[in-house]
């Protein structure tokens, strides 16, 4: 259904059929208290995942894994948070539930406190499914509370959410190689008081949602409107699917194998190579920060456009770079490829509106699918071929950007 007539979506997202997603007009001020305290919940979240992958190394060493094990860690991971975030965002857009969050986070410790003492692989994978439950609960409805606390500024509401993800992402591999590779993998239940403050934080921003969910509830609200015929949504919506296959493929090939090329190709330690991987991943948080934003002024398209193929000439370039230009090469990667993200999600909340769970839940969910299911594949390559190849295997995946042409107008430059 269109309308030459603008219309309001349930999260005050202006919408017009002539020219696409428009961008929020800024209704009121952000809630920058309960954007910090998602931001920070995010952020121990995403930390607590991302020492599995600091744990690479170790687990590998103690269970004698292959790289194809390594990849079906990961897998087990993302399947367990892609499968489910759909289906949670489809359920509490019907039934928003604020009290899941501190549930979902509760769901990551269980996880954490496995992993500390599996005493087998299969314990491994176990530790590894209950940390994808919790990430499957908590990001659904976390992104659609930044939206409400956004202020009508959602590009901006998203980045500062995604920032604090990217931020304890990077942050996992330094806490590894500062606790765990001397102490051993116990150590990690020590992580379960981050786990703990998360828990606490998120009680506050739970109480606020249902608050602020009551309060609204309440009044009439105008029907959502799609900016485009059904048909159009759904070929957008697939054009973006495939960008996030691009960039969250290609990342698995970073975030999951990055310490062991640098080990294989440079001869460096284990410590060594997570600083590095640290680089990178500190890199992506600081890029979050930009797409949003930047979104919000000129469009999400040119974002997008920028931050996925403009990555393919460093990503081509680098699996011929020397150990100083790698490491400047994939903090350029990470700069710029990580801006996507908000702006993607942005974009297609904005195709969609009053589905915010939904599509927070669709976007989350194949991204963490992708970045599994890509590690999975990339391992059993490693295991057949070499790290080396893998790397200039999935160097041509940002080309994929091109498909971007495909997206309807962007959205009109926000007042």
């Amino acid at each position: 259904m269109t309308t030459s007539a603008a219309a309001l979506d349930d999260s005050g997202t202006s919408t017009d059929s002539s020219s696409g997603p428009v961008a929020a007009r800024p209704q009121a001020r952000p809630a920058f208290g309960i954007l910090a305290a998602i931001s920070g919940s995010h952020m121990v979240n995403d930390m607590m995942q991302s020492l599995i992958l600091a744990m690479y190394p170790i687990l590998k060493g103690e269970f004698s894994l292959s790289f194809g094990q390594i990849g079906l860690i990961t897998l087990t991971y993302q399947l367990t948070a892609s499968l489910l975030q759909p289906l949670v965002g489809l359920f509490t857009d019907r039934r928003p539930q604020p009290y899941s969050l501190p549930f979902g986070m509760g769901s990551t410790l269980v996880g954490l406190m496995l992993l500390a003492f599996a005493p087998s692989f299969g314990v491994v994978l176990l530790a590894a499914a209950f940390v994808g439950v919790g990430s499957s609960i908590f990001h659904p409805e976390s992104s659609r509370i930044a939206r409400l606390a956004s202020g009508g500024r959602h590009g901006f509401a998203q980045s500062v959410f995604q920032v604090g993800g990217n931020t304890g992402t990077a942050v996992g591999p330094l806490l590894a190689a500062a606790v765990i590779v001397p102490f051993g993998q116990r150590s990690v239940a020590f992580f379960g008081l981050a786990a703990l403050l998360g828990i606490v934080l998120l009680l506050q921003v739970s109480r606020w949602y249902a608050t602020h969910h009551v309060a609204t509830a309440s009044r009439s609200r105008p029907a959502a409107v799609a900016p485009y015929p059904r048909g159009v949504v759904l070929g957008a919506v697939g054009v973006l699917l495939v960008l996030i296959f691009s960039k969250y493929f290609y990342v698995a090939g970073i975030s999951s194998f990055y310490t062991f090329y640098l080990m294989e190709r440079f001869g460096l330690t284990v410590q060594s190579a997570q600083f590095h991987l640290f680089f990178f991943l500190l890199a992506s948080a600081a890029g979050t920060v930009l797409g949003g934003p930047v979104g919000d002024r000129i469009g999400r398209k040119p974002v997008i456009w920028v931050s996925i193929l403009g990555v393919a000439p460093f990503a081509l370039l680098l699996p011929h770079a020397d150990l100083f230009w790698t490491t400047t090469l994939t903090v350029i990667i990470g700069l710029v490829l990580s801006s996507a993200f908000s702006a993607i999600l942005v974009y297609a909340q904005e195709l969609m509106p009053g589905k915010v769970g939904m599509v927070s839940g669709l976007f989350f969910g194949f991204a963490f699918g992708m970045g599994g299911l890509g590690a999975a594949v990339l391992g059993m390559l490693a295991d057949r071929t070499s790290i080396a190849f893998v790397y200039q295997a999935i160097a041509y995946l940002p080309l994929l950007g091109v498909v971007a042409v495909f997206l309807p107008k962007g959205a009109r430059r926000a007042a």
